[in-house]
């Protein structure tokens, strides 16, 4: 288990922080911290009233909560989001309307899933030719449906 600290911004004050719903959940509920309604094809980076202190080696993942995005559309654009450790801003949550029917979003209200995560930094070592594999350069779909 790592550490993570966290600050409440002023419009954060009397929202729960993020949590995990059951003991084998993989990721923590964080909950939006303003009120807006989201119509069909919108985008919003919702404000969660946080910031965070990530330690370094580590990011924070954001996903979609699955049942939003069944039962309504709404989703995070860019699953996984990324936040990283040397971010000091607040936490907002980029959400997308994928439904057909404006969504509401309420103060309080679980927005997505906050998963911790260790990161691996990688070198790059330039080469004339990569090593030859049997797949080689077969690309989508080139393995099977």
């Amino acid at each position: 288990m790592i550490h993570i600290q966290i600050a409440r911004l002023p419009h954060g004050e009397g929202l729960p922080l993020p949590a995990y719903s059951t003991p084998g959940s993989a990721g923590m509920d964080v909950v939006s911290a303003e009120d807006l309604d989201l119509a069909p094809g919108q985008r919003h980076a919702v404000a969660t009233g946080l910031k965070v202190a990530i330690p370094d080696g580590y990011e924070i993942q954001v996903r979609p909560r699955s049942g939003l995005a069944l039962k309504h559309g709404i989703s995070v654009p860019n699953t996984p989001g990324t936040i990283d450790s040397d971010y000091r801003g607040e936490l907002k949550i980029i959400v997308i309307n994928h439904g057909s029917e404006t969504f509401p979003i309420r103060r309080g209200e679980r927005i997505a899933q906050l998963v911790p995560a260790a990161v691996t930094q990688a070198g790059w070592d330039e080469v004339e030719e990569l090593d030859e594999t049997h797949r080689g350069t077969g690309g989508f779909g080139s393995t099977g449906r």
